[in-house]
């Protein structure tokens, strides 16, 4: 999933349809002894898994497509017109699972909201691409050393990419961690480094990685008379905990703290500023003057991130991660393909129930701040979600469905990329200015109003431009890798 530039491949490749996957899956099979498609029906013809395209397609659609507009649209106020035709009910219903809840991620039994799931399955999936990606390098002679190496690259490009993609609008460089990207980096090393061991130390170091974290939290105090409406918490919105969960809550935790001196570490604000922020220069000296002026002069004090996100959440999301290693190593071992299957559903399983008790009686299922019952709790639906595509398209004979989802899926990087930096300029001078005619005459003439389709129909056409772009390039064999 991940790599530097490629430029165009063999074309010799371009007749057989070869994708990044099948190269993965066939370097895998020749380190591992076994013969590229060799596992029943558990490979297409050619030996490629298609499921791992396809699902990584179907979360970086979702992200790219900012969710079709579905929220947004759900949002309309009760008089738009765009009511006269629809049930608003209906969407305000089909809205909530299109936006990430105030605070708690679980509702009822095992609700959880879909957009909520989008990290955790982006995460999830690097993860199971590692024993794919490792095995290839090892297999075209690639040593110890310079696997460490790599893995310790891209983790440092993912973190710097990360920050620029959470600087774009900002007049300083805005060291700040939460970007998904830059969450991925902050793990990916260490998750490498649990990658291709034991089984049962894998497990061993989920559970010491989630207990551990989860103490480490539950310690913590804010001080007394802590102001949470100050740092955009409200007890209202179930953001503030009382009792044996108190130390859950948003901003006023213990990776809370640690922004407020750690990202400051990073700035170059006021003395008043920092102290407005609970913050000192006890730190002033660790980077020459020079350094600092170059890389780390924003002047603005760091003082709470609004929606909770916290750098420290790349902690329990190496679960996450490893939770994927886990699932690519099992389908590496090429068992029967239904016997896979059903082991990822004994794991999605066994996840829920440990995510549920930990819930009752550990820490509370929130998303905002990766909390060790969310990595549980999570990791039941997205391992889930491989099971399913995993079926649909390696087991039944529906592949050919799956290929939408596979241009995307093989060039996600770009397309994440995409969303990011050009999505607005696509909208406002490719759509707007170029397909509003053909769009009009599909959907009628007022269609296209905010108050009517438009927060539809905008974002979809905007991602059927990234799709067609990314289509051009795999026909001429461009993957955007780190």
């Amino acid at each position: 999933m991940l790599g530097t530039v490629d430029g165009k491949a063999n074309r010799s490749d371009r007749g057989n349809g070869m994708s990044e996957t099948y190269a993965l899956d066939r370097a895998a099979a020749n380190a591992t002894g076994t013969a590229p498609g060799g596992g029943e029906a558990t490979r297409s013809r050619g030996g490629r898994l298609v499921s791992l395209d396809a699902y990584r397609g179907f979360i970086m659609t979702m992200l790219a497509a900012s969710g079709f507009g579905i929220h947004r649209f759900a949002s309309l106020p009760e008089d738009a017109p765009v009511w006269e035709s629809q049930s608003r009910v209906f969407w305000e219903q089909l809205g909530f699972y299109f936006e990430h809840p105030d605070w708690s991620s679980r509702f009822g039994l095992t609700g959880v909201s879909f957009w909520d799931l989008i990290q955790p399955a982006f995460m999830f999936m690097v993860g199971v691409a590692m024993p794919f990606s490792y095995a290839r390098r090892e297999a075209t002679g690639q040593n110890r050393w310079r696997r460490l190496a790599h893995a310790l690259r891209r983790a440092i490009v993912l973190v710097l990419l990360g920050v620029f993609l959470y600087s774009q609008g900002s007049e300083r460089t805005n060291w700040i961690f939460p970007n998904v990207l830059a969450q991925i980096g902050l793990g990916y090393f260490f998750a490498y480094l649990l990658l291709g061991r034991r089984q049962w130390v894998q497990w061993s170091a989920l559970g010491g990685i989630l207990i551990g974290y989860g103490l480490f939290v539950a310690q913590y105090a804010p001080p007394e008379g802590y102001d949470f409406a100050a740092v955009n918490a409200s007890a209202d919105r179930g953001e503030v905990y009382t009792g044996k969960f108190a130390p859950w809550s948003k901003n006023g935790n213990a990776a809370h703290a640690f922004d407020v001196w750690f990202l400051n570490l990073l700035r170059n604000p006021s003395d008043e500023d920092l102290a407005a922020v609970g913050a000192t220069r006890d730190a002033e000296s660790w980077a020459p003057d020079l350094v600092r002026q170059w890389f780390f002069d924003n002047p603005q004090a760091f003082a709470f991130n609004s929606g909770g996100y916290q750098t420290l959440n790349f902690i329990p999301s190496i679960g996450t991660t490893l939770l994927g290693i886990l699932c690519g190593q099992l389908l590496l071992m090429r068992r029967k393909p239904w016997r896979t299957a059903g082991i990822l559903l004994g794991w999605a399983a066994g996840c829920l129930v440990l995510g549920l008790l930990a819930d009752e009686f550990f820490c509370p299922i929130v998303k905002r701040i990766w909390t060790p019952s969310w990595v549980l709790f999570s990791g039941a639906y997205v391992i889930s979600l491989l099971a399913a595509f995993y079926v649909l398209f390696d087991i039944f004979p529906l592949r050919k469905l799956a290929f939408p989802l596979t241009v995307v899926g093989m060039n996600s990087i770009a397309i994440y990329l995409m969303g990011q930096l050009i999505g607005g300029w696509t909208k406002s001078k490719v759509v707007s200015i170029h397909l509003t005619g053909v769009l009009q005459t599909l959907f009628g003439a007022d269609a296209l109003a905010d108050d009517m389709y438009g927060r539809l129909i905008m974002p979809t056409a905007t991602f059927i431009v990234f799709w067609l772009m990314l289509y051009w390039m795999h026909r001429q064999r461009y993957y955007v890798r780190i």
